[in-house]
């Protein structure tokens, strides 16, 4: 069986992360799950099954996890994924592929916003650049382990865009 559970694939292994513009209520979460399942137990590049795993985290942001030592993806296997994922936003009516808003915890929930609000908040000082930032651009296991996901501002490519005097990355 191609798909296996999420901590299974090894560090090296390829990892998109996928941000919903909202949180998922409990039954959308397991309407996508079960969907994300499906797909993944069918998932292969040219022709070879892609052992592969996923997670929801936070009822927001669905990783996917490829080990590319058992069959790399193919660009043709990336974009079936891409395709099922923005079928699927459409049927639960929220965007599960766009990248272009800022993800950031305040008061401990999970808020998003746009790009230019986002630069706004920094620049009015509402948001400084320890803000936590969800970093969606992590490409591997090892990043998303390592802690990766979520990082203080000045961490991420968010700390050169918004706070850039202040960024050490």
């Amino acid at each position: 069986m191609p798909q296996v559970r999420f901590e299974e694939l090894p560090d090296h292994g390829r990892l998109w992360v996928f941000p919903a513009t909202r949180d998922l209520s409990d039954v959308e979460a397991a309407k996508c799950l079960e969907a994300v399942d499906d797909f993944l137990a069918s998932w292969s590049a040219h022709g070879a099954a892609l052992r592969s795993g996923r997670e929801l985290l936070e009822r927001r942001f669905l990783l996917v996890g490829v080990d590319v030592d058992a069959e790399a993806p193919s660009g043709c296997s990336i974009d079936a994924l891409v395709n099922r994922l923005r079928g699927l936003g459409a049927e639960l009516g929220v965007d599960l592929i766009d990248h272009a808003p800022v993800w950031y915890r305040a008061e401990g929930e999970i808020r998003s916003v746009p790009r230019a609000a986002f630069g706004q908040l920094a620049e009015q000082g509402q948001v400084g650049p320890e803000v936590t930032v969800v970093d969606t651009t992590l490409t591997s296991m090892r990043q998303l382990r390592e802690g990766a996901l979520e990082r203080p501002a000045t961490e991420t490519w968010h700390g050169r865009a918004f706070f850039k005097s202040r960024a050490a990355g």
